[in-house]
């Protein structure tokens, strides 16, 4: 059976693209290991609009009832190991099967870097946190550290001044590397307080963050801080694994699109939300690109593709 679309992603951009697909009356099957992305395990999403706040996991059950919704649209629970070209289109490969399409929409998102330190999985979503943008305005009157010197961290920071008391910024190294205007604007916060040499060790706890232990390596000392939430921000990684040998991908592993209709380097291919080189990862801005990416589908199916 040849489909006329394949989305594959759960989160904001895959499952718009799904519901723009099925409502173009194309023959659309999304598959997808789970729904609602990078937000699904934030305590509390407030920019999602429509929404003054709503848990990240229930967003992600609206956006799997949303989709399963539409008329004719088929949805597999697996995951995406590979595509290649074939004759009248493409063929994306997972773990369980092989699935022939005319066009093909990725919208495999992205995934935050890890400190991969004891603590940190154990209060994802207990005080640790990786989207400052979503989740600053829970901390407000709290103390918090932000772990990471780069732009990530710069920003975070920014996002925390109107809501916490403290922030202790981590960096391991021994200057910040951010935007000079983003650093200056901080470091004038007596609200801020930033800790060079720092490599975070632990996150502290029993039900929910109370403290972070971190590794002052100039001192060559470990040393804690008494902090309500925790935000990881040391980068991103996009999840282009299963498409890196097929499409252009930026040296950061990142799909490049045109940014009118969301093409990639193949004809009949296109990319959304957090796997793509364009810039703002939100979700509000991954489901409109997941639209764009499914009417540009649909007109390349139209022309006779």
């Amino acid at each position: 059976m040849q489909y006329d679309v394949i989305v594959v992603g759960g989160g904001p951009a895959g499952v718009s693209a799904g519901i723009y697909s099925s409502r173009k009356q194309l023959k659309t099957l999304v598959i997808s290991e789970s729904f609602g992305g990078q937000s699904a395990v934030s305590a509390g999403v407030e920019n999602w609009i429509g929404e003054v706040s709503i848990p990240g996991w229930e967003l992600g059950q609206k956006f799997e009832k949303h989709l399963r919704a539409q008329d004719g649209i088929e949805i597999r629970t697996e995951r995406m190991t590979g595509m290649t070209e074939i004759s009248g289109g493409y063929e994306v490969a997972t773990e369980t099967g092989k699935y022939e399409t005319k066009a093909v929409i990725i919208a495999l998102g992205g995934r935050h870097r890890h400190l991969d330190v004891p603590g940190e999985e154990k209060f994802k979503g207990k005080g640790v946190v990786y989207c400052s943008t979503c989740d600053a305005p829970f901390f407000r009157g709290k103390t918090v550290a932000v772990v990471g010197g780069g732009n990530s961290g710069l920003e975070a920071v920014e996002d925390l001044l109107p809501y916490a008391d403290k922030i202790f910024l981590l960096t391991h190294s021994d200057a910040l590397k951010g935007d000079e205007v983003t650093k200056d604007k901080i470091l004038q916060s007596d609200k801020v307080d930033v800790i060079y040499f720092a490599k975070t060790m632990e996150i502290l706890g029993e039900e929910k963050v109370t403290g972070i232990r971190y590794e002052d390596t100039e001192a060559k000392a470990t040393k804690e801080l008494a902090v309500d939430g925790v935000f990881v921000e040391i980068g991103m990684v996009p999840n282009s694994d299963p498409v890196k040998d097929i499409l252009e991908i930026t040296p950061y592993g990142e799909v490049k699109v045109d940014p009118r209709t969301f093409a990639t380097s193949l004809p009949g291919v296109f990319a959304a939300g957090d796997i793509t080189d364009m810039p703002y990862r939100q979700n509000n801005i991954s489901s409109g690109q997941g639209v764009v990416a499914a009417l540009s589908a649909y007109d390349y199916i139209r022309k006779g593709a």
